[in-house]
C-alpha cells in the first residue's frame, strides 16, 4: 500500500490531502530534473529515492571522516594515544618510523584532511533536491 509522503507512489496529493491529476503541473512527479540555480546557489533535482540515498551516504560519510580526522588529530597531540602507538608500532615493525615532530605533523595534517575531506562531503551532499520537495524562490510559476 503506498502512501501519500512517498515521493515515488502513483498518486501525489496537494498540501490539502486531495488527489492531483498525474498530468497537473503541480505534481511533483512533472518537475524535471537536471541542475538548477536556486535561491541559495546551484542545486541538482533528482527522484526522491535517489536524494534519500544521497542524502543518508553523505551524511554517513561527513560524520565517518570527522570522526576519523579528529582521531588523528587527538593522535598527533596526545603522547599515550591508543591510536598513535598504534601507528607507531605498525612504523617501527615496517622500519619507517619518521622522528617525533614529523609524526606529530603528518597526523595533525592528516587529521585536518579528513575534516576538510568531509564538510566538502556533506556540502556537496546538500546541493542535491528531490522532485516536489519545494520550487526555488526565483521560479516565475510562483507568482
Amino acid at each position: 500500500m503506498s502512501s501519500s509522503t512517498d515521493g515515488d507512489a502513483s498518486q501525489s496529493f496537494d498540501e490539502t490531502g486531495d488527489p492531483i491529476a498525474a498530468d497537473d503541473d503541480a505534481d511533483p512527479r512533472n518537475e524535471p530534473t537536471g541542475p538548477r540555480d536556486g535561491p541559495s546557489g546551484r542545486e541538482v533535482v533528482v527522484p526522491f529515492r535517489l536524494y534519500k540515498a544521497v542524502t543518508v551516504f553523505s551524511t554517513l560519510a561527513a560524520v565517518v571522516t570527522y570522526f576519523v580526522g579528529f582521531t588523528l588529530i587527538d593522535a598527533a597531540t596526545l603522547q599515550i594515544s591508543f591510536v598513535r602507538t598504534t601507528i607507531v608500532y605498525l612504523l617501527d615493525n615496517a622500519g619507517i618510523l619518521p622522528p617525533e615532530d614529523v609524526l606529530v605533523a603528518l597526523l595533525a595534517i592528516t587529521g585536518v584532511g579528513f575534516i576538510l575531506l568531509g564538510t566538502a562531503v556533506y556540502v556537496l551532499g546538500t546541493r542535491f533536491r528531490g522532485q516536489g520537495m519545494g520550487k526555488s524562490q526565483d521560479d516565475s510559476s510562483e507568482t
